[in-house]
């Protein structure tokens, strides 16, 4: 039986990647989602599994600028007073990113084990109160390994494997299907290796999308295979 049920209300968190231009106070369905990944996920259900799909209130929940700092500061207010049953969490891009574009500004700066700390206590906090949480790691649209900020970033997705194992709760990890996408010969998809153009965000949606069939979340439609 599929964990989704129609009535069921989805938050999804984050940083200006999940936030694309929401509306205000809330952003949800059917014009409030913003231009990115959260809006083409509701479209993708609502084609895929019609009456479900449809039936899901999905909540935008992301705030543009957000590091885990951040989102550790609104969790409560802003996710889980919204009474959610599953959640969406993919945060850490900004707290890397500062200290390349603010590194004069230390205050801004999230390490890695703080990044860790926030990121297990929102889980566990969510989990107390909700059916499931998504973890999605941050990601760089630069195929580089060597770049500076690549490899440091490396180092924050590999906290969010950690704690999605502790917790036993879904991993989205796109960083792999950015790379084989720009290697391949795909299309340009950031104009700052940060923010992903509208085929990026695509990618993101079609690759959660499965991640939630994988975990029988939602009922595997036999159209869809592993990974993005």
């Amino acid at each position: 039986m599929a964990l989704f049920e129609r009535g069921g209300r989805v938050v999804m968190a984050g940083d200006s990647i999940t936030d694309a231009g929401r509306s205000r106070p809330l952003g949800r369905a059917p014009y409030g989602l913003g231009g990115g990944y959260v809006a083409l996920v509701q479209a993708m259900l609502a084609v895929e599994y019609r009456t479900l799909g449809q039936g899901l209130d999905i909540i935008n929940a992301g705030i543009g600028g957000n590091t885990s700092r951040d989102l550790a500061q609104r969790w409560s207010e802003d996710v889980l007073k919204l009474s959610p049953r599953w959640i969406t969490v993919m945060i850490g891009v900004n707290d890397v990113w500062r200290k390349f574009d603010h590194p004069d500004q230390p205050e801004l700066h999230v390490a890695a084990d703080e990044y860790r700390i926030h990121l297990r206590k929102l889980v566990t906090d969510a989990l107390a109160v909700v059916e499931g949480v998504t973890l999605i790691a941050p990601f760089l649209l630069e195929p580089n390994r060597s770049d500076p900020m690549r490899t440091m970033l490396d180092g924050y997705r590999e906290a969010v494997r950690e704690v999605a194992g502790d917790v036993g709760q879904p991993l989205f990890d796109p960083q792999g299907c950015f790379d084989d996408w720009l290697v391949g010969g795909g299309q340009e998809l950031s104009p700052d290796r940060v923010h992903p153009n509208l085929t990026g965000h695509f990618l993101l949606a079609r690759g959660l999308v499965r991640v939630w069939q994988q975990h029988a979340w939602l009922p595997d439609s036999g159209a869809t295979q592993p990974g993005c």
